[in-house]
């Protein structure tokens, strides 16, 4: 398996070049310093989830791009032996499980979060909607006008193309987050 750092550095410099832009433009568009993209295009850094989401935006390329090990065999994920993105903001933790195919719309995330600073997020894409299932502890998530406290086994969705939270209530809150771009 690759390491995660090193998918990163390759993803960002494809979607780049694809572009045909410099690393200073990256970091223009992104909001982050030019010194924050060469690390993490060398494969050194320790992104955050708000960093790769801005470079995500500023590339015109989901978050699961710049993240996602491609395979065509089948993948098997082990509780608590996945590699996921923290946030800087927040004890929030999202794991990449299955990003959206070619042609198809959708990426599925284990979510792990602790009691402490909410997790805000900013707009995704146009027509994004956010699909989430406890699975343990308690959390306040959905639109931040209007968010609703879910148990385990609880089911909310909700547009993730306006500014939305994820707050743990209880230690070891997790969840699956289903992304799905319409």
């Amino acid at each position: 398996m690759t390491d995660l750092r090193e998918r990163i550095a390759h993803a960002l410099r494809r979607e780049r070049e694809g572009l045909g832009i410099s690393v200073s433009e990256l970091a223009r568009r992104a909001g982050v310093s030019k010194a924050t993209v060469s690390q993490l295009e060398g494969g050194s850094g320790n992104p955050s989830v708000e960093t790769l989401w801005a470079l995500g935006v500023a590339l015109g390329v989901p978050f699961a791009d710049l993240v996602e090990e491609r395979a065509s065999a089948p993948r098997l994920v082990r509780a608590g032996a996945h590699t996921g993105v923290p946030s800087a903001a927040a004890p929030y933790v999202a794991t990449l499980l299955s990003a959206c195919p070619p042609g198809a719309r959708r990426d599925v995330y284990i979510i792990q979060a602790e009691p402490g600073e909410p997790r805000r997020s900013l707009p995704h894409h146009p027509g994004t909607i956010e699909h989430v299932v406890l699975i343990s502890g308690a959390a306040r998530l959905g639109p931040a006008e209007s968010t609703e406290v879910l148990h385990p086994g609880d089911y909310l969705s909700y547009p993730g193309d306006a500014p939305h939270v994820f707050e743990a209530l209880e230690a070891g809150t997790s969840a699956v987050l289903l992304s799905e771009l319409r």
